[in-house]
């Protein structure tokens, strides 16, 4: 089955918000499974903008606890309090998110008419979390503060059985099962037929790697290799590299050597900084180093699609 795979730009401005752009959020939608990558101010907004369902949000994962990566949070909760929301939120934070929402609301005499469950992110890889379809992990960045990316992984699929083939052999239904899983099919006259000549090679397992704020390291490499999707900060172009050192930011030119090592098949920059109104520039210098290089901008969508399974017989 194909399921989609869709990561929606909400905000792309780092540090504070421009005329033009937001700061920090992606929607990420997987066969309608619909979960936030940070939650900057005006999340909510771009929510109602870009016609996308708010309350079937489960899950939200915020990589770090400066402003531009999480302030729209207190507000998006009172949102889905307000619409009436019943089902649990599952929010994924370094320390300190639970004690900011809950001071505020505290403070404003309000209780959220669902529950939240706070889930803490440590240094070191952690799997976040798990279903029949993805799993989505942690990335350690290289911040100011404790800041992650988020790996999200499509699990391999099971095998297509070749539809003639059904026929030509005789298949009982009961057994496709165990046939998409991988056993071979063994006849009444006993001939065993290979699992290879019945089915197709599912496509390959699709792998979005998010990268939020960090410094020029290449500590990561290896977990993010051969992602379809790779987002990754570029607040700055290379000529200001050494304020980026200082402020532990990526230029344009640095996410592309990123992306270039670790072979990813597409790489999307942003967190661009407020000083900057001629985004052109950023994928032009990217480009020098990898090719396949697109900016993320307020209500972009990129489907990561599934590569095209070839019939072999």
């Amino acid at each position: 089955m194909n399921h989609s795979f869709k990561v929606h730009i909400l905000g792309s401005s780092a540090a504070i918000p421009t005329s033009t752009r937001l700061t920090s959020s992606q929607l990420i939608n997987y066969h309608n499974k619909f979960m936030l990558i940070d939650c900057a101010e005006g999340t909510q907004m771009q929510l109602r903008r870009f016609h996308l369902p708010m309350l079937k949000i489960n899950h939200i994962f915020i990589s770090h606890l400066h402003g531009d990566h999480y302030l729209g949070l207190p507000g998006l909760i009172f949102s889905m309090h307000l619409l009436g929301r019943k089902k649990k939120l599952h929010v994924y934070s370094p320390p300190g998110v639970k004690e900011i929402i809950e001071l505020q609301y505290s403070i404003s005499k309000l209780e959220p008419g669902f529950d939240i469950q706070y889930h803490i992110i440590t240094k070191g890889k952690q799997l976040l979390y798990s279903d029949n379809h993805i799993s989505i992990e942690t990335i350690e960045m290289h911040h100011r503060l404790p800041t992650y990316g988020f790996l999200i992984k499509e699990k391999p699929a099971e095998r297509n059985i070749i539809k003639e083939a059904i026929d030509q052999y005789h298949i009982p239904i009961e057994l496709l099962p165990g046939i998409k899983k991988g056993k071979d099919f063994l006849t009444l006259d006993g001939e065993i037929i290979p699992n290879e000549n019945i089915t197709l090679s599912p496509a390959p397992p699709r792998v979005y790697a998010c990268c939020s704020d960090t410094g020029y390291i290449d500590n990561y490499i290896n977990e993010i290799t051969n992602a379809d999707l790779l987002y990754h900060e570029a607040t700055f172009l290379h000529d200001k590299a050494d304020i980026a050192k200082e402020k532990t930011h990526c230029t344009a030119l640095q996410a592309a050597t990123i992306a270039s090592k670790a072979n990813v098949k597409k790489l999307m920059l942003g967190h661009y900084s407020a000083r900057y109104d001629e985004l052109s520039l950023f994928v032009e210098e990217a480009q020098k180093v990898f090719k396949n290089t697109i900016l993320a901008e307020e209500g972009l969508i990129i489907d990561i699609e599934q590569e095209k399974i070839q019939k072999e017989i």
